[in-house]
């Protein structure tokens, strides 16, 4: 979106399906300073009830609570860009909907504007024989904090080295994720870090923005955002398409939210959305079937 009154238009069309739709803020990191402008990572929880006709179609009446990080740039008090990451696909599983359904009607939406993939970017992980990066790029860090965050992501995400993820987590650590799973030690964040490279096994992950802020709660907070690209090949999300990988290649855009305390992570915040994972495979089937048009 592009233009100030199709954000409005879009917020209101959300607002006429979940009229009583509170959003509550959890907490912010950020950077910057009233001269360069200010980047900023917000992570909002909102919840109410589907009462009213709206984009979702009828009203189930059925309650729902979802995680959103909204990333603003921020000059002269005034946003002038935003990327929003929201978990819809917990919206559409707790309202008893179709996620499936709903990932097919909106593939074909795309298709029939012309589109046959949604790409935001390209892999980058491997080129040709390659192997990823030995060391990871820390240029967006201006903090140690920072460029150690960056470090192990590299190395978990990038390098496959699980087993880092024992080194940086503290044993209680609590995972808040999508579908609004809330786990908690090191094993059950590894598995599901272990899920999402399961299924894009060839995943390429690049960090866009890192920022950090000291805690109330102590410690300091991180915020990352990231895109994952890669191929459906493998088992771990996306059960919903069947028993066989479809080889499909998709991008996603996540944001991760780190609470450390004495050099270890005590909170994960995780959102991306496995709608949008569901409605690209889906869309790049669709162009499989789909016939070319006849030269006129």
């Amino acid at each position: 979106i592009y233009n100030r009154e199709d954000v409005v238009r879009d917020t209101i069309q959300r607002l006429v399906s979940f009229p009583e739709r509170r959003g509550m803020a959890t907490q912010v990191i950020w950077d910057g300073n009233d001269k360069d402008g200010f980047y900023t990572s917000h992570l909002v929880t909102g919840s109410g009830r589907h009462t009213q006709f709206g984009h979702l179609g009828q009203p189930t009446n059925r309650p729902f609570v979802s995680r959103t990080i909204a990333d603003c740039m921020i000059l002269r008090n005034k946003i002038y860009r935003e990327w929003v990451v929201a978990d819809t696909a917990a919206i559409i599983a707790q309202l008893g909907l179709d996620l499936d359904a709903f990932a097919t009607r909106f593939a074909k939406a795309a298709l029939n504007r012309g589109q046959t993939a949604l790409d935001i970017g390209e892999n980058r992980r491997l080129l040709g024989q390659y192997p990823p990066e030995a060391q990871a790029d820390t240029s967006i860090a201006k903090t140690d904090l920072e460029a150690e965050t960056l470090r192990w992501l590299h190395e978990v995400f990038n390098k496959r080295m699980f087993g880092k993820i024992k080194d940086v987590y503290a044993p209680t650590v609590q995972y808040h994720g999508p579908m609004m799973k809330e786990l908690y030690g090191v094993a059950a964040v590894t598995h599901q870090h272990l899920g999402l490279i399961g299924s894009l096994p060839d995943a390429s992950y690049s960090p866009q923005y890192i920022c950090s802020t000291p805690s109330e709660e102590g410690g300091t907070k991180v915020a990352v955002r990231w895109i994952l690209e890669g191929h459906h090949l493998g088992y771990g999300i996306l059960q919903s398409l069947g028993e066989h990988p479809t080889g499909k290649r998709v991008q996603v855009m996540g944001m991760t939210h780190y609470h450390y305390k004495n050099g270890k992570i005590v909170d994960e915040w995780n959102v991306y959305d496995e709608l949008s994972l569901l409605t690209q495979v889906k869309l790049a089937q669709l162009a499989d079937v789909t016939p070319e048009p006849a030269p006129k």
